[in-house]
């Protein structure tokens, strides 16, 4: 027993590793530019090894975003406090979801933006309950900036004006050259509440 549990231990590490890799590949390459002998050759596998694993590429694809799904909710729900002001619980949103989408290593939420259309059909609606569920926070945030009166408007166009804006900066924040992410998150709060100052 304990010998299949050992096996069992290794074999998620290699599923993991083929994520981690696939993650860094789609994010580098697209999910079109990015072979399966190049995945397999990024974990020192050979070229057939991740079919062990994964039945297809668009499987590991679908790893991969439910992976940036799981983390990205998990850490989102950890800055979510009742007792926050809105424009401070704004701030802690703005922060988490730049970590999720700009921290060196951070590849599976990029990956998900990027080639979302590459997802079939199937999986992006077995996706999307997840994604509403994060989008559903981050309108609660906004809602709560419009009843304290930082936002006017239309808090929908807001929620998807602020996301859009931030999701955009993986195409060009270089990690280490610029603003640090506390930086960065400070001037997305202060240039979004602004206008409306």
């Amino acid at each position: 027993m304990a010998r299949v549990l050992k096996e069992q231990k290794h074999d998620d590490g290699r599923r993991g590793d083929i994520v981690r890799a696939a993650a860094k590949l789609f994010r580098d390459k697209g999910y079109d530019g990015a072979s399966m002998r190049a995945i397999a050759n990024a974990v020192g596998m050979q070229c057939g090894s991740p079919f062990y694993h994964f039945a297809s590429k668009q499987d590991i694809l679908v790893a991969v975003v439910e992976e940036g799904l799981r983390q990205g909710l998990e850490k989102t729900r950890a800055v979510v406090k009742p007792n926050l002001t809105a424009d401070t619980q704004f701030r802690a949103l703005v922060k988490v979801h730049l970590s999720i989408i700009l921290e060196d290593g951070n590849d599976f939420i990029p990956v998900m933006l990027y080639n979302w259309r590459c997802l079939d059909e199937v999986h992006q609606r077995r996706l999307i309950a997840t994604k509403d569920e994060y989008d559903a926070i981050w309108q609660d945030a906004v809602n709560g900036l419009y009843k304290a009166g930082f936002l006017g408007g239309d808090t929908k166009f807001a929620r998807l004006m602020v996301l859009g804006a931030m999701n955009f900066m993986v195409t060009w924040y270089k990690p280490k050259k610029g603003d640090n992410l506390d930086t960065l998150a400070d001037r997305v709060v202060a240039f979004f509440l602004s206008q409306h100052a």
